[in-house]
């Protein structure tokens, strides 16, 4: 299959910042925790980090703040963080704010970039609506093996595009999709979907994205992501929920 000429970025980073800047800022910026998400299961810090004249609100989990899970190593979640978001970065289509691994005031964890989400978004309306964000979400979803695609892991920008948030318990080797994206379940993938996935099959299998996952998870887990974008370039469909694994997350928003 050939690809065809890359996507068109979605949106901007809602800071204003391009992701080289805004990744430099969270690797190298002083973090200071400003107060914590008291609604989230792992530690998960609100921050404002500083470089220069540069400065951002972001998210830090430091590892020491993970609680531990009976089906993902300890202290790997952090890691996982920012293997969704090398990932997406190789998609073109900006699914995941920026997000580096680095150390901090709690020790080393991961560093997001936080956004604004639109004030005025239906988020019940936006789970059952079919926008290409949406789905491209759902196939990147597909390919993660996101285990929690809650309705509050997605954040709704003013411009109509729509970040996704907490891919701690991604990657797994084990079919473990669950998530609140199964509009599409079954249908033929677009025809930009397979030249994305196409793309990254090649990236995996000889590129910077596998030399880069095989840093951040296990070669396993690596293999499995590869595994998985073969079968949707295979197949050209959605995938159907698995009969062994609950479809949905607990609770679903």
């Amino acid at each position: 299959m050939s690809a065809e000429s890359e996507p068109t970025l979605s949106a901007p980073p809602a800071t204003g910042l391009d992701d080289e800047a805004a990744l430099r800022l969270l690797r190298e910026g002083h973090l200071e925790v400003a107060g914590r998400l008291v609604e989230a299961t792992n530690m998960t810090l609100y921050c404002s980090v500083r470089l220069g004249g540069l400065a951002a609100a972001c998210v830090y989990k430091p590892v020491r703040g993970e609680r531990p899970l009976w089906d993902f190593p300890d202290g790997t979640l952090a890691a996982r963080e920012v293997a969704a978001f090398e990932l997406s970065a190789a998609t073109g289509w900006r699914i995941v704010p920026p997000t580096v691994y680095r150390d901090g005031p709690f020790g080393p964890g991961m560093c997001q970039l936080w956004v604004d989400t639109d004030p005025e978004a239906d988020l019940m309306a936006l789970i059952r609506s079919r926008q290409p964000a949406l789905r491209r979400m759902a196939v990147f979803d597909a390919v993660v093996n996101n285990a929690d695609r809650k309705g509050g892991h997605l954040l709704p920008l003013a411009d109509g595009h729509v970040h996704g948030v907490d891919h701690g318990v991604c990657f797994s080797t084990e079919d473990k999709l669950r998530t609140v994206l199964w509009q599409w379940r079954g249908k033929p993938l677009p025809r930009e979907a397979m030249n994305v996935l196409a793309r990254l099959e090649r990236e995996l299998e000889r590129g910077r994205l596998g030399r880069r996952l095989r840093e951040l998870l296990t070669l396993a887990e690596v293999e499995a992501t590869w595994a998985r974008v073969r079968k949707l370039l295979d197949t050209g469909l959605h995938p159907r929920p698995s009969q062994d694994w609950p479809a949905i997350p607990w609770p679903p928003i």
